[in-house]
């Protein structure tokens, strides 16, 4: 358990961020010309494998640090609020700690999201000096099986040090939905989350093309029960992941690409990490004329899509400005194996 010290700092920190949360908040809501949250991959690379992923590989080399101190110090030129770190693992990028230091000094809250296999004291101590603001792990299931090896069984003694040693606030997501054997997991996982004083969410894991795929009984049952450990906020409204649950459609203005960007490792914008292609544009190209343009374009995707964190940002926008559909120009140069869905 954490020391009266760690408790202390830790809810100062806390009270520090939702401050900052508030005031980004009231922005966004005056303003539509900046992005509310990017997500920025500075390593493909992954220690797993699960076979529901399609973000990862393992052979990629970490982006080198003064191209991603760049891409970094552009979102903050643009105004972004809130930048993830993601991957692939970002904790095997050996610079990691001086890329959050860098988000931080562009004024804009700093968040990961990781495995936790690379999780020790002295790791999350470091992140803690970093000025880390938020972590999530998701874990997949109770024991590992041959889809994910992200289990609590695995993770609980991370989990411990992160209840023991960090600052930073923690979000444990648990999911259901295609390729889950054990829904019921998810139970046991938030559960467990809560009692360690992190945070709980559930997620729904989405196909290949990062469509939906309606629950059977048993995982709708478990996804309501989840609700109920989740922390009510703003962006976290049900509506959206209920529909999911029993297969139907959203009616949504999809603002991906003007208030959310995803950054591959090669410094493309994409509307997401399941529409990678699209709009395809270098970062240090971007304007905020491709912002108004992409904030103001419907998405194809957007009425059977899963991923819930475009959808949050999208909600300080859901009131106004109606889009109007646009051919998107898939990205002229190097993408990888990117995945374009049209």
């Amino acid at each position: 358990m954490p020391s009266v010290l760690t408790t202390i700092r830790r809810q100062a920190k806390a009270l520090h961020r939702n401050l900052r949360g508030a005031q980004m908040a009231a922005h966004a809501l005056a303003s539509t010309d900046h992005p509310l949250l990017a997500h920025i991959i500075p390593m493909r690379r992954c220690n797993l494998a699960c076979t529901y992923c399609n973000e990862f590989d393992d052979f990629s080399n970490p982006v080198p640090i003064d191209e991603m101190y760049r891409r970094i110090d552009k979102l903050g030129a643009l105004g972004t609020a809130v930048v993830t770190i993601s991957g692939g693992e970002p904790l095997m990028h050996p610079e990691l700690d001086d890329l959050i230091r860098r988000i931080r000094s562009n004024g804009m809250i700093a968040g990961l999201i990781t495995n936790g296999y690379l999780l020790v004291a002295e790791r999350i101590q470091r992140l803690n000096h970093a000025g880390l603001e938020w972590l999530q792990i998701s874990i997949d299931n109770v024991n590992p099986d041959e889809v994910s090896k992200k289990s609590l069984k695995v993770l609980e003694k991370k989990l411990q040090l992160l209840a023991g040693h960090a600052d930073f606030h923690v979000n444990i997501n648990s999911v259901v939905g295609s390729g889950i054997s054990h829904p019921q997991d998810a139970l046991v996982i938030g559960k467990r989350a809560v009692e360690l004083g992190f945070t709980s969410t559930i997620g729904i894991i989405h196909d290949g093309s990062g469509q939906l795929q309606p629950l059977d009984e048993e995982a709708r049952r478990v996804y309501h029960q989840m609700q109920a450990l989740e922390k009510k906020s703003f962006t976290r409204i049900h509506q959206f992941q209920d529909n999911i649950a029993e297969g139907q459609p959203n009616d949504w203005r999809c603002r991906a690409g003007g208030r959310y960007l995803y950054i591959c490792e090669d410094g493309l914008v994409h509307y997401c990490s399941q529409q990678r292609g699209y709009p395809g544009v270098p970062l240090a190209t971007y304007t905020r004329d491709d912002l108004r343009r992409e904030y103001l374009t419907e998405k194809g995707c957007a009425p059977n899509c899963t991923v819930s964190c475009v959808h949050q940002v999208s909600i300080f926008d859901s009131w106004r400005d109606p889009q109007q559909s646009a051919p998107a120009t898939p990205a002229s140069g190097p993408t990888g194996e990117l995945v374009q869905i049209r």
